[in-house]
């Protein structure tokens, strides 16, 4: 064994406790300053490393960051998948394995073309925006989360989720930068600076907050959590008991101007569904209600398989006419990859409704109770480009969710902080129902208005408001950011030459 083994272990094993500690920074933990402190040792630990090693640290980093933070992988494959303590837990370790190597390519880049903290920072939100597109995105953990419950989450609205995790990236370096200059007192005093002034802009009022204004009166809503069982959902003898259960919890709904059910509350298709609920639509026809609700979809589709193909759906019942269809599916939960391979396979491929096609891009608002209503289903909330095209001509913002996939775990929590985040973008209110939690009214401000208990059967009632207007994130997108990080990684390259690795080893 060489004598630079203990070393290279106990490096490595860091490296994995400080990706483990950035998902702490995030929902339902919210110690926001754990993703700065995860950052700040990464960064040190890459001090003096080879491509080579820096590839090794990123990967363990990535096992410590997705180990973390997407262990509710193992619940969904155990509890819904059926399969076996070991194999749920081998598949979820190859699940985290695979992300991780992203991290390992980004920080193999840092080592061999950067060693800088610009580089570092740039490279950091660019493979954070990767993440949002590159086979077909896993959008959930970014940095800049953690940070909705403070007062920099009013940047938000000027560069997204992004620009919150560029100042947690660059002010995680600057410290430990400042660590190393503490002997230079002016260096250290302008990296002290540098890292002070968005609190200082914040506390002086510097930074707008009302980028987006009220329109009309505002409107009342009912979100039905129904806390339907996932083993008995797709049953069909289970279709009466379970449609019987929504409509029941509707019965005050005469007195709202929406009413909203939650991603495929109802387990059937549009025309036996239109018949068994056509009292209840009748009813609040009559009383101007409109209702929004989850639904499969069938078309008709010569080039499809077996000539049909199916989406997850949002439509209107009552109220307005419309529906939407899911542009952004859950891979193995609503499609699965290399499909004549894995079906059969074991029972987490076969699970029901993992049938789903695209729905088409650019679909039309939903309208109902005068509002112009921007839909999203479950995942796609988490896909901030996405949300901010589509509701750039709308008033409102829907999402609903079934989060009885996650169990008892963490997701539901960060499902719903991703959701705050993008109403914060977007300047606008956010109606969210979920089957079983967490239903909520999210303000245009991040802030939840109104909420009821998880893993429940509840009724969530409120107000929310349209809103006209547009923050400069929703106007612009991720754009003038990608400049400007287009720019840091030159800067990066320019200056890397004088800081770039001359010693083999670790």
């Amino acid at each position: 064994m060489s004598y630079r083994t203990p070393f290279v272990f106990w490096r490595a094993l860091l490296s994995t406790f400080a990706g483990a500690l950035a998902p702490l920074s995030l929902a339902p933990f919210d110690y926001w300053y754990m993703g700065a402190i995860s950052v700040a040792l990464l960064f040190s630990l890459l001090h003096h490393c080879t491509p080579r090693a820096g590839g090794w640290l990123g990967w363990c980093y990535g096992l410590g960051f997705f180990g973390t933070g997407v262990s509710w992988v193992f619940v969904s494959i155990h509890e819904y998948g059926n399969a076996s303590n070991l194999l749920a837990g081998a598949m979820t370790a190859l699940f985290v394995a695979a992300l991780a190597i992203l991290f390992a390519i980004q920080l193999w880049l840092y080592t061999k073309l950067f060693r800088n903290l610009i580089g570092f920072c740039a490279l950091w939100v660019l493979f954070e925006w990767l993440r949002s597109w590159l086979f077909t995105g896993f959008p959930w953990l970014y940095l800049g989360y953690g940070l909705i419950d403070t007062p920099l989450a009013i940047f938000a609205p000027l560069g997204g989720v992004w620009l919150l995790s560029l100042y947690i990236a660059l002010s995680s370096t600057l410290l430990v930068t400042f660590c190393k200059r503490f002997k230079h007192p002016l260096q250290a005093a302008t990296i002290l600076m540098v890292v002070s002034l968005p609190w200082i802009a914040v506390q002086q009022k510097q930074i707008p907050n009302d980028w987006t204004t009220p329109v009309g009166e505002p409107l009342k809503v009912m979100a039905v959590q129904a806390n339907i069982a996932q083993q008995l959902k797709w049953r069909p003898s289970e279709l009466q008991s379970i449609l019987q259960t929504y409509v029941d919890l509707s019965q005050d709904s005469d007195q709202v101007d929406l009413l909203i059910w939650p991603e495929t509350a109802i387990p059937s298709f549009y025309r036996t569904a239109k018949v068994m609920l056509s009292p209840l639509t009748s009813y609040l026809d009559n009383n101007n209600t409109a209702l929004i609700s989850g639904i499969p979809t069938l078309y008709l589709d010569p080039e499809a398989a077996k000539g049909r193909r199916y989406t997850n759906s949002l439509t209107l019942f009552a109220g307005g006419s419309g529906s939407y269809d899911k542009q952004r599916l859950v891979p193995f939960g609503e499609y699965v990859p290399l499909e004549h391979q894995l079906r059969g396979i074991i029972d987490f491929f076969d699970l029901p409704m993992s049938e789903f096609s695209l729905g088409a891009p650019n679909q039309p608002l939903l309208q109902a109770a005068g509002s112009h209503i921007a839909p999203f289903i479950c995942y796609e909330i988490a896909y901030p480009e996405l949300v901010r095209q589509q509701s750039l001509h709308s008033d409102l913002l829907l999402t609903v969710s079934n989060d009885t996939w996650f169990g008892h775990s963490i997701a539901p929590a960060q499902h719903l902080q991703i959701a705050r985040m993008r109403a914060l973008e977007n300047g606008r209110w956010i109606i969210r129902a979920t089957n079983n939690g967490i239903s909520a009214l999210i303000s245009p401000d991040g802030g939840i208005s109104a909420t009821i208990p998880q893993y429940e059967q509840a009724v969530l009632t409120g107000e929310v408001q349209r809103m006209q207007g547009l923050t400069p994130y929703q106007a612009w997108g991720i754009k003038p950011l990608m400049s400007i990080i287009g720019l840091l990684l030159l800067i990066g390259l320019f200056i890397a030459p004088r800081s770039r690795l001359t010693r083999k080893g670790l």
